[in-house]
């Protein structure tokens, strides 16, 4: 669709839910970012409020295509892509947003500026296949110890890894397509097979996976109910059948700390340089 429908904007606006939205950096690399603020302002516009500054924002303004995925309390989900148009910093929608609760209370911040984006297109509400992100996360669960390579870097800590092989966390992945659009969706069977590769099934999620080139950058975005999260970048490897189950890995190359309010590359480390001005 390229509008939303009604029941996709009563999703977008619901106070309580998971917002993502998956950008593309200047070198050309998929990114997501946690963005709960993420509303519909009418059918054919999107926009979210910032109050931290991590890197989405900046990439939008040198490129303004972006992919988004919500994800209700009831595990009802959409998704589609947008074009960032421009910014403000008061108005109607600025105070709308910093009269929610959890701004409006908040002693240490609130949101500074509004972003908006005409809306491309999306997808209708529809519930999480749990019928199937079940038995994907449980088979992965078998399988990846044999898919591990431990000759690779492991940029992993044993955090991070926890995070990846909890059951209940949500996971999510992005590519940039040829046209340059970036595209994401849950993966939320994605496992830490070690601490250098993620495995996934692709009993779950199975149609968008098989989209992704072989060889390609992608992002894969976890994170629990504690808002704890972090954000990976890798060579996704393709798919292949370990006995009977079709599985698909990603070897890690980038690390990046996606919780506010210090977010950054952790991996490669970055040296450390004195602040010699104020």
């Amino acid at each position: 669709m390229n509008t939303l429908s009604e029941g996709a904007m009563k999703a977008l606006n619901a106070g309580t839910k998971l917002g993502l939205i998956a950008t593309v950096d200047p070198a050309g690399l998929p990114h997501i970012t946690l963005m709960t603020s993420l509303e519909a302002k009418d059918p054919n516009h999107l926009m979210f409020g910032q109050f931290s500054s991590g890197k989405s924002k900046e990439h939008l303004r040198s490129n303004p295509l972006m992919a988004f995925v919500a994800v209700t309390l009831d595990k009802q989900t959409l998704s589609g892509h947008g074009r960032y148009t421009h910014s403000v910093r008061e108005g109607a929608d600025y105070e709308h947003y910093n009269m929610q609760p959890m701004f409006r209370y908040n002693t240490y911040f609130g949101i500074n500026t509004v972003h908006y984006l005409d809306l491309l297109d999306a997808t209708d509400v529809a519930p999480l296949p749990m019928s199937r992100i079940v038995p994907a996360a449980i088979i992965t669960r078998l399988v990846k110890g044999v898919l591990a390579d431990g000759s690779r870097p492991q940029p992993l800590t044993s955090m991070a890894r926890d995070l990846f092989n909890r059951l209940d966390s949500l996971k999510f992945m992005a590519y940039v397509d040829d046209s340059g659009m970036p595209q994401m969706f849950p993966v939320i069977q994605c496992q830490a097979a070690d601490a250098g590769r993620l495995a996934f099934s692709t009993i779950a999620g199975g149609p968008q996976l098989r989209s992704v080139p072989v060889g390609a950058t992608v992002a894969v975005f976890a994170m629990n109910m504690m808002m704890e999260s972090i954000l990976v970048r890798g060579t996704f490897n393709g798919l292949s059948r370990r006995a009977v189950f079709q599985s698909g890995t990603v070897d890690i190359d980038w690390v990046y700390n996606s919780m506010p309010p210090c977010h950054g590359q952790i991996w490669p480390e970055v040296p450390l340089e004195p602040v010699e001005s104020f």
